[in-house]
């Protein structure tokens, strides 16, 4: 089956160890998440696109328990069969909070503050049968 990616230049892909893709300003420094034009801080059209980092720390945390609206939501959105996920933000150091998937629903195992790294998981399949991907945050286990 063929992978492909959700949306083109959100991060790279095909890729063993995954980016995110975002925009740096040249003026000011701010960071965004995805690629923009202009600065939201500085109001800048200087800007260079960069890898932001894989790991960050998780800023907050909710479960989402029952199926989003579609569109945009792209997944899963039968209520009979929609497992539960969880969604966050990941605070990558010195750059952005990204609002993101996380690999884990279970409440017991995410806290505030815990680690997270930049993963790549199938969403769902189009219509010509391949995978669709996603990147989602998921838990670093450095045992």
């Amino acid at each position: 089956m063929t992978q492909v990616p959700v949306s083109e230049g959100v991060f790279t892909w095909p890729s063993d160890e995954p980016h995110l893709i975002g925009s740096k300003c040249l003026d000011c420094g701010t960071y965004t998440f995805p690629v923009s034009t202009g600065c939201s801080r500085c109001s800048s059209d200087r800007l260079e696109t960069v890898e932001l980092s894989r790991r960050g720390k998780l800023w907050t945390w909710t479960i989402q328990g029952f199926p989003p609206k579609a569109p945009p939501f792209a997944g899963n959105a039968d209520p009979k069969t929609f497992k539960p996920f969880g969604v966050g933000y990941v605070e990558l150091p010195g750059e952005v909070k990204v609002e993101t998937r996380l690999t884990v629903a279970d409440p017991a195992q995410l806290q505030i503050g815990m680690e997270m790294e930049l993963v790549i998981e199938p969403l769902t399949t189009d219509d010509d049968g391949n995978e669709v991907v996603t990147f989602a945050f998921a838990p670093v286990n450095d045992n």
